[in-house]
């Protein structure tokens, strides 16, 4: 009985672990920083899925200078970040609701379990390649111009009334 109750464990948990020993690609678009030295703009995964949000950059090899991944948690929150399974330093950027930058934690350290938290509820948070919060220049107070925001400007419709007059 014993065998059958640890085999059907195991059974069960085999699909967790083995969701949680992969990185998850999500889907990318463009972000930009309002810095006071002037905008940057890079290419950044969006994680706002629970799933997404669990493994971020866990099981990657490394992140581009010009990418990020932001993390959206809908409904402003105290996250607890960490670094397990990550296999390189990072920055992490807090924002609020309107995507201003609160506080900033610079060459979290790869592999460890420390809890990264503000102290604070946040919306979102920006992980850049370690050592791109400055040489972006993001201090508190910049802005970051995303759709999970509602700031980011967004395409106009085509207006496609002239095309379907010519082809008549």
């Amino acid at each position: 009985m014993k065998k059958f109750l640890l085999i059907s464990s195991l059974l069960v948990m085999a699909p967790v672990a083995f969701a949680q020993s992969e990185a998850i690609f999500m889907p990318e678009g463009p972000l930009t920083i309002e810095t006071q030295n002037g905008p940057v703009t890079i290419t950044a995964e969006v994680a706002d899925e629970p799933d997404e949000i669990a493994t971020g950059l866990m099981f990657r090899e490394s992140i581009a200078e010009d990418r990020g991944m932001i993390f959206d948690f809908g409904t402003p929150r105290e996250p607890n970040m960490w670094m397990r399974n990550v296999e390189f330093p990072i920055d992490m950027v807090f924002m609020d609701a309107e995507g201003t930058v609160l506080a900033i934690v610079a060459h979290a350290q790869a592999h460890s379990e420390r809890h990264i938290n503000p102290g604070f509820p946040v919306k979102g948070v920006l992980e850049l390649a370690d050592g791109q919060a400055n040489a972006f220049g993001i201090r508190p107070g910049d802005q970051i111009i995303h759709e999970i925001f509602g700031n980011a400007e967004t395409a106009p419709a085509e207006d496609t009334s002239d095309s379907e007059e010519a082809a008549e």
